[in-house]
């Protein structure tokens, strides 16, 4: 068990030399998430979004203030947890009333495909929990921007 420990503490330690706070993000492969490796991704991907999600949400409100597109309503990012594994995919900016926001803890994300293969559908629903099994939908939230990031 120290080991592991020890596996994801060097894991995150090489993703934060690797990954400049302001460098633009790009996709998280996670890999097969029931290997050690990849547990090991999905772990370091929550700590990640946890250390920079004040710095990634002040970056995206200046960016959408420099586009003309700001808001009024607050915001926070937040990890986004899929539906069929629990696993951490990335991190997503939700937006509304400040007492709504603070109850978003996470963002869920359900994916399927429509049409065959032709369309690949991903629902991204803010809730009250960082856990699958026990969470509620938090009405009146919304995702304003989706954070994808490479380690």
């Amino acid at each position: 068990m120290k080991w592991k420990k020890t596996a994801a503490a060097i894991l995150l330690s090489a993703a934060l030399a690797v990954i400049p706070a302001n460098q633009a993000a790009q996709a998280f492969s996670l890999g097969n998430i029931g290997s050690l490796g990849g547990v090991l991704k999905a772990g370091g991907i929550a700590l990640l979004v946890d250390q920079f999600s004040g710095q990634l949400n002040g970056f995206i409100n200046s960016l959408m203030a420099k586009n003309g597109v700001s808001s009024e309503y607050a915001t926070k990012v937040v990890p986004i947890i899929t539906m069929g594994d629990g696993s951490y995919a990335g991190a997503a900016q939700v937006i509304g009333p400040q007492a709504l926001v603070d109850q978003t803890k996470a963002v869920l994300q359900v994916e399927a495909e429509f049409s065959g293969s032709t369309f690949r559908v991903k629902g991204l629903i803010p809730i009250n929990s960082k856990s699958i099994t026990s969470f509620s939908r938090v009405q009146g939230v919304g995702v304003s921007a989706q954070i994808d990031g490479k380690i």
